[in-house]
């Protein structure tokens, strides 16, 4: 089995692991109410997804 010759510095080691971002979520707007959702989902506040009511919310 092979082992480093030498220890990583932490420098080294940082510098690799700060390319590990999270991304901002996506954003789009629903057709039917106007309020922000995630793109390909159902909306959370009005119930539709393209076009046709799937659910009926519970805050109406």
């Amino acid at each position: 089995m092979a082992n480093p010759k030498r220890k990583f510095s932490k420098a080294r080691t940082r510098k690799r692991a700060a390319t590990w971002k999270l991304a901002a979520v996506n954003v789009s707007i629903c057709s039917q109410c106007q309020q922000p959702k995630q793109p390909h989902r159902l909306c959370p506040n009005c119930g539709y997804y393209r076009g046709k009511e799937i659910i009926t919310p519970e805050n109406a």
